[in-house]
């Protein structure tokens, strides 16, 4: 048997790739994070698959039902939010996974970052205003940040910063990036990317955090601050440059 760490998307159920979902509808067991994957995706398993729920699991209970699945002879799908490579504590159960001698594979996802620039109808990269989008989050008293990490530092970089699990702490994320960015700089929050209560806040660096607030957003949102979210004066790209040399193979 194998365990598949499938990316779910960030909320929407046909965001799920082609892959994830074919995967998904061959395997005998699926654990999923009921707070967080929508309901109709457990319509694309098995009629006879075992389902659990791990919102309230711990580690130790997440990695015995891996560990009965794979006595039994069955592959798993471990169903995550978003993309597993962000933010999605895969690592933690691919190292018990790795103790326990059972195999595994990684299916990708669409990742809320994506799915919040989909919204703001952005591109983060654009020519000559920002090449740079840093995925980050704040510390927190049970998971501080590595040195080095903190926003002070990473602000100094300029870069479009896009913030996970931070919008209760969205007065602390303007404080820190405001001598960086500028009072005027463009900020958005995203919440519920691709779901149907979607909700997105534009404003300025100064005025996010009071937008936030009067919202009531408090989780499943990301935070992005940078000038390529209102960049319109730019230079198109050298990709498809009229003067560029195309040469026909």
């Amino acid at each position: 048997m194998t365990v598949y760490f499938i990316g779910a998307g960030p909320g929407a159920a046909d965001l799920i790739t082609v892959r994830g979902a074919r995967t998904l509808a061959s395997c005998g067991v699926c654990l999923y994070a009921g707070s967080l994957v929508p309901d109709e995706l457990l319509a694309d398993c098995p009629p006879d698959a075992r389902l659990v729920d791990t919102a309230n699991l711990d580690l130790d209970a997440i990695t015995a039902e891996f560990v009965r699945a794979h006595r039994e002879g069955h592959d798993v799908a471990r169903l995550h939010s978003g993309d597993p490579s962000v933010f999605s504590a895969v690592a933690e159960q691919m190292r018990r996974l790795d103790a326990a001698g059972i195999p595994y594979e990684v299916v990708p996802g669409v990742p809320a970052f994506a799915a919040a620039a989909a919204a703001l109808k952005r591109e983060l990269t654009v020519p000559t205003v920002g090449q740079t989008v840093v995925l980050t989050r704040v510390a927190q008293q049970a998971t501080p940040m590595p040195e080095g990490e903190d926003l002070a530092t990473l602000g100094r970089s300029g870069a479009l910063l896009v913030l996970h699990l931070a919008a209760r702490y969205v007065d602390r994320v303007v404080a820190e990036l405001l001598p960086h960015y500028g009072p005027d700089c463009p900020a958005a929050v995203v919440a519920m990317a691709s779901r149907p209560d979607e909700l997105i806040l534009r404003g300025t660096l100064e005025e996010i955090a009071g937008l936030t607030k009067e919202a009531g957003v408090t989780k499943t949102a990301v935070i992005l601050v940078g000038r390529t979210l209102a960049a319109s004066q730019f230079r198109d790209s050298h990709l498809y440059d009229p003067a560029r040399a195309r040469h026909v193979c």
